[in-house]
């Protein structure tokens, strides 16, 4: 039997919002949530817990959230600091699984329009084991070290623009 490969999540993408409410999961991002869910196309999303923006991965990272709450909670008690095991759980359990097509196209569930702030155009950011879906104007609010993110969501969002005319 062949050994699983831990899914990566690297580069950037953008999609417009399309006809019928729809994004389009970049290629690349297509293809590792796939591979992640077996051969299932469902995006696993979710608000992120810090930042204005959307977190997203394939289902197979579900099966690490028992793990990643053990390794967290540990940190937390050798640090002395409190740490709500219940409201993490929620918070990486409480995603929602979204179909997607052939295409890459999804229609993102109403809620996650407010939570993550996203209105006409969703830049996509690769973060390892999950990557963030952002409103390129939120993106651009974020300080020192997210440079690289926004010039990438400019030059792509600019590309977008002229594809679309």
């Amino acid at each position: 039997m062949e050994a699983v490969r831990p899914i990566s999540y690297s580069g950037q993408g953008f999609s417009l919002l399309g006809e019928k409410g729809r994004f389009v999961l970049p290629p690349d991002f297509r293809k590792a949530v796939r591979d992640s869910g077996l051969g299932e196309r469902v995006l696993c999303l979710a608000k992120h817990p810090r930042w204005k923006c959307l977190i997203g991965f394939g289902l197979g990272r579900v099966n690490e959230f028992e793990a990643e709450l053990d390794r967290e909670e540990r940190i937390a008690l050798e640090r002395g600091a409190e740490y709500d095991r219940e409201l993490r759980a929620n918070q990486l359990y409480g995603f929602a699984r979204v179909p997607f097509d052939d295409s890459g196209r999804f229609v993102l569930p109403d809620r996650y329009f407010k939570l993550g702030g996203l209105v006409g155009a969703a830049f996509f950011q690769g973060g390892g084991k999950s990557f963030t879906i952002w409103n390129p104007e939120e993106l651009a609010k974020m300080g020192a070290g997210w440079e690289d993110a926004q010039e990438a969501c400019a030059e792509l969002a600019a590309q977008a623009g002229k594809a679309r005319k």
